[in-house]
């Protein structure tokens, strides 16, 4: 395992140790990436004797050299489509609290104990709750989580049953991310937000990893994440220039296509409008809860990244991601979520106007199971009159 050489900033490139927590750039607030001596790890025979295991720790050679704290997180599968077996869905749902969330929480919550990080704080919009809840509990940490209160059961449940302190907010991820920063120091809490810390980051870039080894060491033609915060595909594109710094893959890069909804599209609208950042997104609303982020704090990586690649942002409505989740559960055998459901809807889209080729290798990103939102599933089957009424 790698050491860390320093932390990074994303934007203005300032350095700093990693010997004690940081969260963001002191000179510029950007988000910070970890940089390591990664000389060991160059060649493809580390590459091709990676340690067998069945979890996103098997890319030992490119994550911290710590003890980590782990319920068995990645090493998803990743599925065929029955109808175009170019299309492959990397199966997040998979993972421990059903989400690709554990991923990062998994890496994050390593890295606080390391530190000694006796509390944390997290605004969530559902899933990174749960997962914050389950491996702070797992690291012995106390938690403490903030999301919307119109969030899934199960992403409430899930928080109570792992012993977090959980407060559920009239508001929207914004709103729970203001009431962190305003009591974090009082509180003594470590502010674990999306890319306010370094290490989530290092989690979900694993994805990365783990679908270009799927897919036989070599880049798919395009990649179609669901993007509120944009942590996901902002980890990948890192593992892309690591594995290429590593000798690891060659050859172009994938198109990356960041998905948000209809109802709340702060990336989108700036993709449209050339813009570098994103505007505060007024009145969001989605069932795609994941996707409920009206300013996401990574927004300049994200909107470099789909640009340096050739790809897009496109947006899908919340009866399009319905359709979709009907689509695939009744042809695939694979109930999405609605993030999920919002990538495999643009994937038609994007067929339909040429942008991709039905020949075009693809993988989408499926980012947690169905299961999680069977309330706001039914919900809205009962709205399409999905759902036969009592005899």
């Amino acid at each position: 395992m790698p050491k860390i050489d320093h932390l990074e900033c994303s934007r203005c490139h300032h350095r700093e140790s990693a010997e004690t927590p940081k969260t963001v750039c002191p000179v510029c607030a950007g988000t910070f990436y970890v940089r390591y001596d990664l000389s060991a790890a160059r060649g493809t025979q580390v590459r091709n004797n990676l340690p067998q295991i069945d979890s996103m720790w098997r890319y030992t050679p490119v994550l911290p050299d710590v003890a980590p704290v782990t319920l068995a997180e990645g090493w998803t599968p990743i599925l065929p489509s029955r109808r175009n077996p170019n299309v492959l869905l990397k199966e997040e749902g998979a993972n421990p609290t059903g989400t690709f969330k554990a991923r990062g929480m998994s890496m994050c919550m390593t890295m606080m104990k390391h530190y000694g990080i006796g509390k944390v704080a997290v605004p969530s919009a559902g899933n990174a709750g749960g997962a914050c809840a389950a491996y702070a509990a797992a690291a012995g940490i106390e938690a403490h989580v903030f999301m919307p209160q119109d969030v899934p059961l199960a992403n409430q449940v899930e928080c109570i049953a792992y012993g977090a302190h959980m407060t559920l907010v009239d508001g929207l991820i914004s709103d729970c991310a203001k009431i962190v920063a305003a009591r974090k120091e009082e509180e003594g809490w470590f502010d674990v937000s999306t890319l306010k810390e370094p290490f989530r980051v290092e989690g979900k870039k694993t994805m990365g990893y783990e679908l270009v080894e799927q897919c036989g060491w070599t880049y798919p033609d395009a990649v179609f994440y669901p993007t509120g915060g944009g942590v996901g595909l902002i980890g990948m594109w890192k593992a892309f220039l690591e594995m290429e710094e590593l000798g690891w893959v060659t050859g172009k890069r994938p198109k990356m296509i960041a998905v948000q909804a209809a109802g709340c599209e702060p990336v989108t609208k700036a993709y449209r409008e050339g813009a570098d950042a994103s505007e505060m997104f007024q009145n969001a609303h989605t069932l795609a809860s994941g996707l409920r982020v009206p300013k996401p704090y990574g927004d300049y990586i994200i909107l470099d990244v789909v640009r340096q690649s050739g790809g897009t942002v496109i947006s899908q409505t919340d009866d399009q991601i319905f359709a979709s989740i009907q689509d695939w559960g009744a042809s695939e055998g694979i109930l999405l979520s609605p993030e999920g459901a919002a990538a495999t809807a643009a994937y038609d889209r994007l067929i339909e106007s040429e942008f991709l080729s039905p020949s075009d290798r693809v993988v989408i990103f499926n980012t947690g199971t169905g299961n999680k939102y069977t309330d706001v599933l039914s919900t809205m089957q009962r709205a399409h009159r999905a759902i036969a009424e009592p005899a």
